[in-house]
Order: C-alpha cells, then structure tokens, then sequence
C-alpha cells in the first residue's frame, strides 16, 4: 500500500506516482488551504460541511498528508473567493486577466451531499486570483425547494437568462422573468427559488471579499 501522500482522496480511492506527490507537495497546497480557513475564522467542521469532506480528511489535506482532487479543490477555492491558481502559481506571476470556456466549467450543486440541490451553480471567473467579484450561471430545477436564507457582506446582481427566477430579500419576494434584473443588498437575509413551470438560469454576480456566514453557498 503507498504512502497516505501517495492518495488524493481516500473516498475516491485514486493513487498518485511517487513523482507526481513530491511534484505536488513543492506547491504546499495544505498550508495555503489552512491559511485561508484561519484569516477567514472557519473551523474544519463549517469548512467541511460546504465541501462534502469530512474534518479528519480536511485536517489531513491541511497537513500535506492527502492531496486533494481538482473539483474538491475547486470548491475549496470558491469558499474563499480565490481561483485555482491560487494554488499553483506565484503571487508575482498572477495576472488580472481570466479567460473561462465553456467545456472548462465545473457544474455543482447548491451543498453537496443534497438530494434535491435548490440550484446548481457554475463559476464563470474561478481562474481569476484576488478577484473583486464572484460570477455564476445558476441553473434553478423546476420544482426544487427554495435555498435556506442567508446573508453576508457585499451586494448581489441577478439577471435571468431563462424562465424563472424568485428572490426573497427579507420579507418581500421578488418574481423574475427572462430580461428581467435584480440588484439588492446581501447583508439582508435572502434565499432562492426556481418560478416557473420549467425553472429557470440566471447570472448571479456577488462582490468577493465578504465573510460569509454560509460559506460556499455562492448565491
């Protein structure tokens, strides 16, 4: 049996070469991870419970032990508002400059691990390092039940592409059609929900930056 720093995931069960683990631990990708979960004050439990993986696996990733795969690091990275480079270049190497396809996009649901996500999101900007904003297609199934309220720092912008969308800020729920637009607030509580009979997608622009009090919850 290789090494535990041989393993990306346990869970998955997939090895890495010798080479590839030494390769790997040069970009100390636990101790960055660690840095961001401690200037943003999470402990390992929240910060699990937005990535799916549990606290001892979280803690070994931390400490170099387990590297984790591309998506888990991708969500990682969306929790604290960074880009995978974050983790892979040099600060002096990073440009202000991203460019997302389409193929190169990452479809995950509104918490892992939900039977019926309220919406699932993709990032249209996770290349981009220090970035000032979060951008997402939000797809929102038809029928699915609507996100459980939040709030953070910053402000939101949401236009529909497709169907429907409803915000609830606070008390007052607001229906979008397709074309319509919506700018609010985020330090209100506010939640999501599909409004229409086929659902609807919509781009959700959110400022970065911010403590959140649900992190990885991009909407």
């Amino acid at each position: 049996m290789a090494d535990c720093r041989c393993l990306v995931e346990k869970k998955v069960g997939a090895m890495v070469s010798e080479s590839l683990a030494e390769g790997l631990e040069h970009y100390r990708i636990g101790m960055k991870v660690r840095a961001l979960r401690r200037a943003k004050k999470l402990g390992l439990v929240q910060l699990g419970e937005h990535t799916g993986l549990s606290p001892g696996m979280l803690s070994k990733i931390e400490r170099g032990q387990v590297f984790p795969t591309l998506p888990t690091l991708l969500r990682i990275a969306m929790v604290f508002g960074v880009g995978l480079e974050h983790f892979f270049v040099d600060p002096d190497a990073r440009r202000a400059l991203a460019v997302v396809r389409r193929q190169d996009r990452l479809r995950l649901p509104e918490r892992p691990g939900d039977a019926v996500p309220s919406y699932f999101f993709e990032s249209l900007d996770f290349p981009a390092t220090e970035r000032l904003m979060d951008a997402y297609l939000a797809e929102f199934p038809p029928g699915a039940p609507q996100s459980a309220p939040h709030r953070h720092d910053g402000a939101e912008f949401v236009y529909v592409l497709r169907g429907g969308v409803a915000v609830t800020v606070e008390a007052e729920r607001v229906a979008l059609a397709e074309g319509d637009a919506l700018y609010f607030d985020s330090g209100a509580p506010h939640a999501y929900a599909e409004a229409g009979p086929e659902g609807g997608t919509a781009l959700v622009v959110v400022t970065a930056g911010s403590a959140r009090t649900a992190p990885g919850e991009p909407l």
